[in-house]
């Protein structure tokens, strides 16, 4: 695989200690700056999100009376690869869906945590296409020192989180690997087909995995790549086998994608497209990643207004001076101010944000009146979010989860398939096509799989 082998050898100057540490497990940058993203963009192969992408989506959003989203305009998605396809896909009537995931560690999920969905309710809204979001519960099992059983309740934990955020029940399927996978065997085909095509090697090439891990691990990264293949998802895509699939996450996930998109092709299917956000600092400062293993690193969803304040006036990396008169007299640090950077994901009027900015650089805005904006915006922000996931009770858990046949499953036709370079005869009817496409649905509650609902019954906590 090229994407292994650009990985396995590195010039000495990649494999210097003064490189940023960035894989799905672990983020350490070596300046209080944070992470070198661009650097990083040469060394993942990925490509900046750059005017012609962006002109792009102004075309679109233009004809939809839509302003771009702030995460665009201030370079927190920062890079991609091959969104320009998809937009231009868009732009021909082509159909495309959209894929992201949550790995449930913690009952309470953190600030860090909104920043994809946030993104992705946006991408739902603005292009009105399917969404799928894995929660790999069975990853979490085979890392971290925890029962099956808790990384399952905790998956439907975090799901209210995430239908807080406002996403479409009619377009949006939430489903755990533990529960889901043995549904469906369209999707467990396709993770036996991935796994078929990676050698061992290949695998520790990419992900660093050595002889006394446990054989999970060496096989989880064919489940988080099937679902951006839609033939994973029967009831969603009618049997299509070649719908785009666009991805939004952070860019240490990227790992798992460049393999996806080697391997497709040899099963043939459409490479994932990606849109990679950078990481959401810890409180102590850009370094790393805001942890939930930390409390002291992180806001929470569940954290109270109290909290909150508490956290950013004790734990908040400053970029202020010691004294006030030094404040005045040379101004802040932006670059490394944790309050700055928080504002710069969260306020939501430019034009007080670059005020702000600007105020505090020339030593005009004190740090305690910086962390007091923040304050104000983070209670707004996370008060919200809380009366939102207070709304979230069992039967709205189940439209989110239930396997079913969703409405949009009608836009979606499946090609002929050939054998032999003929179509194959009788393959061509409407109503033979829809049958086939029912019949290759996952079962449905009231089948021999337990329903839904007592899978939710059984992992409610209580």
């Amino acid at each position: 695989m090229a994407d292994v082998k650009d990985q396995e050898t590195k010039t000495p100057e990649e494999s210097s200690t003064s490189e940023d540490i960035v894989d799905p497990w672990n983020v350490a940058a070596t300046s209080d700056k944070g992470v070198d993203y661009q650097k990083l963009i040469v060394r993942f192969g990925s490509s900046a999100i750059d005017a012609d992408v962006l002109s792009k989506f102004e075309r679109i959003l233009a004809k939809k009376d839509k302003k771009m989203h702030p995460f665009l305009t201030r370079g927190i998605f920062f890079s991609h690869r091959e969104l320009g396809q998809v937009l231009d896909m868009y732009e021909q009537g082509k159909p495309f869906y959209l894929y992201t995931g949550r790995g449930p560690s913690s009952v309470a999920m953190h600030l860090g945590h909104l920043i994809p969905f946030m993104f992705t309710k946006w991408l739902q809204e603005t292009f009105d296409v399917p969404l799928v979001i894995q929660l790999t519960d069975d990853e979490k099992f085979l890392w971290k020192d925890m029962k099956i059983e808790e990384c399952n309740k905790l998956g439907y934990e975090n799901a209210k989180d995430i239908i807080a955020c406002g996403f479409d029940p009619e377009k949006t399927f939430i489903f755990s690997d533990l529960d889901y996978i043995g549904s469906c065997k369209e999707f467990y085909w396709n993770m036996v087909r991935f796994q078929k095509c990676v050698t061992f090697n290949q695998v520790k090439g990419c992900f660093g995995f050595g002889d006394s891990d446990c054989i999970g691990k060496i096989s989880f990264p064919a489940i988080q790549a099937v679902p951006s293949f839609s033939s994973s998802f029967p009831h969603i895509f009618n049997g299509c086998k070649d719908v785009a699939c666009l991805i939004p996450c952070a860019i240490d996930q990227d790992p798992y994608f460049r393999m996806t998109r080697d391997v497709a092709p040899k099963l043939k299917y459409r490479k994932p497209a990606l849109i990679h956000s950078v990481f959401f600092p810890a409180l102590q400062g850009a370094q790393t990643k805001m942890s939930a293993s930390d409390a002291t690193s992180s806001i929470f969803l569940t954290d109270t207004a109290n909290q909150i304040k508490k956290k950013i006036n004790r734990y908040a990396f400053s970029g202020g001076r010691d004294t006030a008169e030094e404040q005045r007299k040379y101004g802040g640090n932006c670059e490394v101010d944790v309050s700055i950077q928080y504002l710069k994901f969260f306020m939501e009027d430019d034009d007080e944000l670059e005020k702000i900015k600007k105020d505090y650089a020339s030593g005009e805005l004190m740090t305690g009146h910086l962390k007091a904006r923040l304050i104000e915006v983070l209670q707004k922000l996370v008060g919200k979010h809380q009366e939102e996931r207070a709304k979230v009770d069992e039967e709205m858990l189940k439209k989110f989860f239930t396997i079913r046949r969703y409405p949009c499953a009608d836009n979606f036709k499946p090609r002929e398939e050939s054998v032999g370079g003929k179509k194959k005869k009788g393959k061509s009817k409407p109503k033979q096509q829809a049958k086939e496409a029912k019949d290759s649905q996952p079962k449905q509650q009231g089948d021999s799989q337990p329903s839904l609902h007592s899978q939710i019954d059984s992992v409610s906590l209580n």
